[in-house]
């Protein structure tokens, strides 16, 4: 893995900041992501470790990692979910897309069992600002190695609206 994320506290996920992600609006245009999928039972991932293995190494020996990592999901099915990691250039060998469009967010905290209140709680935000709720994604912050070292699971619902 690349210098910058072996130098954070835990050799691995960075410390997440909540504040520039809490309740925001940001705009992305072609926004560069690798995509993947990751199997899973009911939203249960099976296979993420190794699926973020095999493309953390595929980016770092492009050299093409972002200063703050950025890894969305999109929970499209109970068998599986997209995963989209940003980078900075293409990674050879490796699905790329581009998002972009405007996107309100907001910071969860808690264990993955309220997901179903996140979801509500973020569906009436949006609601609040007047704003139709296209896609959903979710920014799972840290691995549970680094969420029990730093002790908060920080969970940022992202909506394309």
């Amino acid at each position: 893995m690349d210098k910058l994320y072996k130098d954070s506290e835990t050799g691995c996920c960075l410390r997440f900041d909540p504040k520039p992600w809490d309740e925001k609006e940001i705009t992305w245009k072609d926004k560069l992501f690798l995509k993947d999928r990751v199997r899973s039972i009911f939203h249960i991932p099976l296979n993420f470790g190794r699926v973020m293995v095999k493309n953390v190494e595929k980016i770092s020996k492009a050299n093409a990692l972002v200063p703050v990592p950025l890894m969305l999901s999109d929970e499209n099915s109970l068998w599986g979910s997209d995963i989209y990691i940003a980078v900075s250039k293409n990674v050879p060998k490796s699905e790329m897309v581009r998002l972009s469009g405007t996107y309100l967010t907001k910071v969860f905290e808690g264990p993955f069992q309220n997901i179903g209140k996140w979801v509500k709680e973020m569906q009436r935000h949006v609601k609040s600002k007047k704003k139709t709720m296209k896609k959903l994604y979710f920014y799972y912050t840290s691995c549970p190695a680094c969420t029990k070292y730093y002790g908060k699971n920080y969970v940022v619902l992202i909506v394309q609206v």
